[in-house]
């Protein structure tokens, strides 16, 4: 586990091994959420990334919430 520290201007520097593992370039914008106390920085990506997500999902595999467990 990596901490950082936060700057007298209120800044962060992502240590170096986890912006290799997520791929995060110059200009990466965020989205910050704060629940419970704990924030999360959720990088922003673009929408085609997210084309095929749900690829293999068919209607029959769902179920009306009155028959679920």
């Amino acid at each position: 586990m990596e901490t950082v520290t936060l700057s007298s201007k209120f800044q962060l520097v992502l240590p170096r091994g986890a912006r290799e593992r997520l791929g995060l370039r110059p200009g990466t914008r965020f989205t910050v959420l704060d629940k419970g106390g704990v924030i999360y920085l959720v990088p922003e990506r673009p929408m085609k990334t997210y084309r095929g997500i749900a690829s293999g999902a068919t209607p029959r595999a769902l179920r009306e919430k009155k028959d679920r467990f």
